[in-house]
């Protein structure tokens, strides 16, 4: 069945693994991102692509562009909200406008995305919205202070819109990626913006992003509710869950890297 399928942070990491993966002459797959040419190199790989540039920080332009694909498409089957950026960065030493930036692109962006194009799956009352958190959503984490309070409220807020779609076909999934190897780490904020520019070993180490599409598909497929995705880091989540004594003595342990 034909599909159509808009990706955030289409131009790399997860978001181009998703549209690859779900790349089928009967799919059309929408790809948004800030960096039109990274987004130009996927849609050559791609069957029947969409280029959308868009910034999820600019409230406008996610008007604008909802109102394109609206236009171009009258709907949506799958939307996920993967656009974001991650922190390399003592919370004492990230300034108060990296933290809001960082809250912007990965809360509010996912949000107000969400929020525009709801109109399209309200209509049809059906289709699957995709919000993108981390593991270090589930728990705090060195160095990734505002990172993991933007994707804690990822949680909160979807979780809550799920509740009230109960009674539509529409489903909500959180996704939690543990190290995926993508660069995530090279691309995350110090406390002054700059880019931390570096891989991290547990990224380099981490599940291949091929495998991390896979399993966000088949939790799209099966209507999944959350699902998380990694190695051990991933026990962090239960040991967060269920001792947090033992959480808390292992965090202290381990490399923030």
């Amino acid at each position: 069945m034909k599909k159509i399928i808009w990706i955030t942070g289409a131009g790399s990491g997860i978001g181009k693994a998703l549209a690859l993966a779900y790349n089928t002459e009967a799919n059309t797959i929408i790809l948004s991102g800030r960096k039109e040419s990274a987004l130009e190199e996927v849609a050559a790989l791609i069957t029947n692509p969409y280029i959308l540039k868009l910034d999820v920080t600019d409230e406008d332009a996610i008007t604008n562009a909802v109102e394109k694909v609206t236009s171009e498409f009258g709907s949506i089957d799958i939307l996920v909200n993967n656009a974001g950026v991650s922190q390399r960065a003592l919370a004492s030493e990230t300034s108060n406008e990296v933290g809001r930036k960082l809250m912007e692109v990965n809360f509010f962006g996912s949000v107000h995305l969400t929020k525009a194009a709801l109109p399209l799956f309200m209509k049809k009352k059906s289709g699957s919205i995709v919000g993108m958190s981390s593991a270090a959503g589930k728990f705090g984490f060195p160095l990734r202070s505002y990172y993991s309070a933007s994707k804690h409220a990822i949680h909160g807020w979807y979780e809550s819109l799920s509740l009230e779609l109960k009674d539509t076909d529409i489903h909500v999934m959180v996704v939690c990626p543990g190290r995926i190897q993508t660069d995530i780490s090279k691309n995350a904020l110090t406390g002054t913006g700059a880019a931390h520019n570096a891989m991290d070993p547990g990224q380099r180490n981490g599940v291949p992003v091929e495998k991390c599409a896979r399993a966000i598909q088949r939790g799209i497929q099966r209507k999944k509710a959350e699902i998380y995705i990694g190695g051990g880091e991933v026990l962090m989540i239960y040991f967060k869950r269920y001792a947090p004594w033992l959480f808390r003595f292992i965090a202290k342990r381990i490399s923030a890297k």
